[in-house]
């Protein structure tokens, strides 16, 4: 197993917010928003950049130096979501996260990667729920079979 990350680049959409990245898998329907150090770590690993690396030039942005620990657990993360072409060992030898914490220092509490994931529904799916795409009747009093009037006469699902 290579121990230089690559970060997954098929498959994906990425949209790059001031202090997050958002990453919508196309093949799973997930949406992860990376914060700025898991977007950093993330965009770092090109297969090239060890850990180590990773961590210097994390630290040389950040203007401090950076544990290793939290490179693993940003790199752990980013591995759980899919979100790397290949699996890489990890150096957490069953850590929790409260215990890289505490590891890590209170210091760098702020710089903490975190990855948050989750589902969207597909539009196929969202559309397919609605009988009708037009509302029955006018855009205010429309009746739509288990969908609602939007307001300007379309159907939009309720879920129901």
């Amino acid at each position: 197993m290579s121990q230089n990350p690559i970060a997954r680049k098929n498959g994906l959409v990425l949209q790059e917010m001031p202090d997050e990245l958002l990453v919508y898998d196309l093949d799973t329907n997930k949406a992860h928003c990376l914060n700025q150090t898991s977007a950093f770590v993330w965009k770092a690993c090109n297969g090239k950049n060890t850990v180590s690396d990773i961590s210097s030039l994390y630290g040389n942005y950040a203007g401090d130096s950076v544990p290793e620990d939290l490179v693993w657990l940003a790199i752990d993360q980013l591995s759980q979501n899919n979100l790397l072409e290949n699996k890489i060992a990890s150096k957490l030898n069953g850590q929790t996260r409260r215990e890289l914490i505490k590891k890590i220092g209170l210091a760098s509490v702020i710089a903490l990667p975190l990855v948050a994931s989750l589902a969207a529904p597909s539009s196929v799916l969202a559309v397919a729920s609605c009988p009708t795409t037009m509302c029955e009747g006018t855009a205010q009093g429309g009746v739509c079979q288990n969908c609602a009037c939007n307001g300007a006469g379309a159907c939009t699902p309720t879920g129901n």
